[in-house]
């Protein structure tokens, strides 16, 4: 027996509990007391009490680390950020849109939710995807995705999900609006949005909820031992489900390998629990490897099971799809409840984070389909810190995870963990406060193949004294780190408050969007209506279509009649082709508000069910006549 085996039993036995080492010790950390971090762990609590008091979190605590004076991130008036950053807007349902270095936020993307600045969710084609896609009234967004070709940014479109309500939206950001929703069948709580790699063939959507399938009453719903979650694959193009995998335990976080054999999901809650004590009894939880070809060998087999119409295939982990030397999905045992993974930019590793454990675990992909057992995938377990969470890269061999107990970032050397013993702090590079409890961070590229290694964002979950106080709920807190100088360390830059609770993000190069400055018309559904063109008919006894334009001061009808009762469909069309120059339609008796862009047009339809006099009136202020340019919308009393 070991010395440490020893202290264990010892301890065991002096506290009056079994000795049972499995329950002291995690065997793939040697000599690491878990009793001794869930200590730790109970203290976050205190942490939060302490985390107002800056003096435990100065520079001056921090080893190898710069002032933020010493690194430029200035965008002086006028001139652009040489990034567009995409964070989640969690409750808010939007991706928020920041320019780095500076920080600005320069758009709010409305995804799940209605937008009235955008008049989303207002006109008749979003609000008809938001109701095809479940008609929920909010959406808690966490992982945008870019879309990749060659393993690179291509800046086509942004991918999100919906971890309330189980969706997926595309974001087209040559326009910088979401275009599709997909209502996950099968799925609830859908926590993950990446790719198949190197060509974004398909969007997977990580289900974390386990729930009888299909949920709709035929089993027995009290028994946990029915439930099950799924990874749904995804078309890109035309968001419909392709395929999904039944497995075992709630699924979290997930990333694809580079090359697209791999999707990699973490897991917890292996017991199937549906108490927290139920689910955190077992010492350990894993990683899920899905075998993409293999997956669709067997959807091409039909060897699936069709659950509301989506082919489910069973990857637990008896299914006869996981015997012998072909599983479709391996089962990877690391430390309980990792949280976060993602894949080194040259596709050796996946890493996992520990956030009950202080380590990561470093998987060896190429190892996976070759090992006998598949905890010998684990080539490197670093202990880091407090409550690892998540892994960004900057593309020169070094990893960034955010330490959520700790309140840190901690930079550490991947390979050196590959060297050392499991447990061995000697691969940590450095560390820097953050303020406070970091979740989601991300680096400047760092889910492509090249990461450009200079920028970092954490994503706090506190902030306390960090701003102006603004009542009980505080700001969450974004900070901007700089990464980009070894020898400097690294060096935080700024505070940017955000609305709660962002969670994730992606960071792309300006030189890989090319956001279009007006409509072309040839990429929307309806006809463009000129100047002269303008049309009002009454096409029923009780329905009215009008077509017409909106330019500076004016609409194309000064004036529109129509009867109780009616339909009204209106269509508008803005004919400005001086970029920036938006009208708007708004009609607030009738729940109306179309924004409409230069060359863009938009329809809404509502009921005039109330005679009288209703105003239109344009919401954007567009020239010196804006609060003359207006209509009248006469509703005549029924007869």
């Amino acid at each position: 027996m070991s010395h440490d085996k020893q202290r264990s039993t010892d301890a065991g036995a002096s506290s009056g509990q079994p000795a049972d080492a499995d329950a002291e010790f995690d065997s793939l950390l040697p000599g690491l007391r878990r009793r001794d971090f869930v200590k730790a762990g109970a203290a976050v609590g205190g942490l939060g009490g302490l985390a107002g008091c800056t003096s435990l979190l100065s520079d001056e605590d921090v080893e190898g680390t710069a002032s933020a004076s010493e690194v430029d991130s200035s965008v002086p008036p006028g001139e652009h950020d040489e990034y567009y950053a995409f964070l989640s807007g969690g409750q808010s349902g939007d991706v928020r849109v920041y320019g780095l270095p500076s920080m600005r936020e320069l758009a709010r993307i409305p995804v799940f939710q209605p937008d009235a600045g955008r008049g989303y969710g207002h006109d008749d084609e979003s609000r008809q995807m938001l109701e095809e896609a479940g008609g929920y009234t909010w959406g808690d967004t966490h992982h945008p995705r870019i879309s990749q070709t060659d393993g690179d940014y291509d800046g086509r479109f942004a991918y999100v999900n919906d971890k309330a309500n189980g969706r997926m939206a595309r974001i087209d950001l040559t326009y910088f609006e979401t275009d599709a929703i997909v209502d996950i069948p099968n799925q609830q709580g859908t926590h993950g949005a990446c790719a198949q790699l190197p060509d974004t063939d398909l969007i997977f959507g990580v289900g974390e909820f386990r729930t009888p399938i299909p949920n709709d009453g035929s089993g027995d719903l009290e028994d946990p031992e029915e439930y099950g979650s799924v990874l749904a694959a995804i078309n890109p193009e035309s968001m419909n489900v392709e395929w999904e995998v039944l497995v075992d335990g709630n699924m979290d976080n997930g990333d694809g390998s580079k090359e697209g054999q791999y999707f990699f999901t973490t897991g917890y809650n292996s017991e199937g629990g549906v108490t927290e004590e139920e689910m955190t009894r077992s010492a350990r939880d894993n990683v899920k490897a899905f075998d993409i070809p293999r997956i669709e060998a067997a959807v091409e087999a039909g060897d699936y099971e069709t659950i509301n119409e989506v082919p489910v295939v069973d990857g637990r982990q008896d299914s006869p799809l996981n015997q012998g030397d072909e599983p479709i999905v391996h089962y990877i045992p690391t430390p309980k409840s990792p949280h976060g993974i993602s894949v080194t930019p040259d596709n050796q590793y996946a890493i996992a984070s520990g956030k009950l454990d202080p380590t990561a675990s470093v998987i060896d992909i190429a190892a996976i389909d070759e090992v006998d057992d598949p905890a010998d995938a684990i080539v490197g377990q670093p202990q880091l810190g407090l409550g690892p969470l998540h892994t960004a890269y900057d593309g020169r061999g070094h990893a960034y995870t955010t330490l959520f107990i700790d309140s840190q970032v901690v930079k550490w050397d991947i390979e050196e963990a590959v060297e050392a013993e499991a447990g061995s702090e000697s691969p940590v590079i450095e560390k820097i406060d953050v303020h406070y409890n970091p979740g989601h961070l991300i680096a400047a590229e760092s889910y492509t193949e090249n990461p450009a290694g200079d920028w970092l964002i954490s994503l706090n979950k506190l902030s306390k004294d960090r701003f102006l106080p603004v009542g009980p709920q505080h700001p969450e807190n974004d900070q901007l780190i700089y990464i980009g100088d070894d020898e400097a360390g690294m060096q935080l830059v700024k505070d940017s408050p955000a609305h709660a609770e962002p969670h994730d993000a992606s960071i792309c190069h300006k030189s890989k969007i090319d956001p279009a400055k007006t409509y072309d018309p040839e990429d929307l559904d309806l006809e463009y209506t000129d100047q002269g063109e303008e049309t009002m008919e009454r096409v029923d006894d009780d329905r009215v279509e009008i077509e017409m334009y909106s330019t500076r001061n004016h609409y194309g009808f000064q004036e529109m009649t129509v009867r109780e009762g009616d339909t009204v469909e209106m269509q508008v069309t803005n004919i400005e082709t001086t970029s920036d120059m938006l009208h708007s339609v708004a009609i607030p008796d009738h729940d109306i508000h179309m924004r409409v862009a230069p060359q863009e047009t938009r329809k809404a339809t509502f009921t005039a069910d109330e005679p009288g006099v209703y105003w239109i009136y344009c919401a954007h202020f567009c020239s010196a006549l804006h609060l003359e340019m207006r209509s009248r919308l006469i509703v005549q009393p029924e007869e």
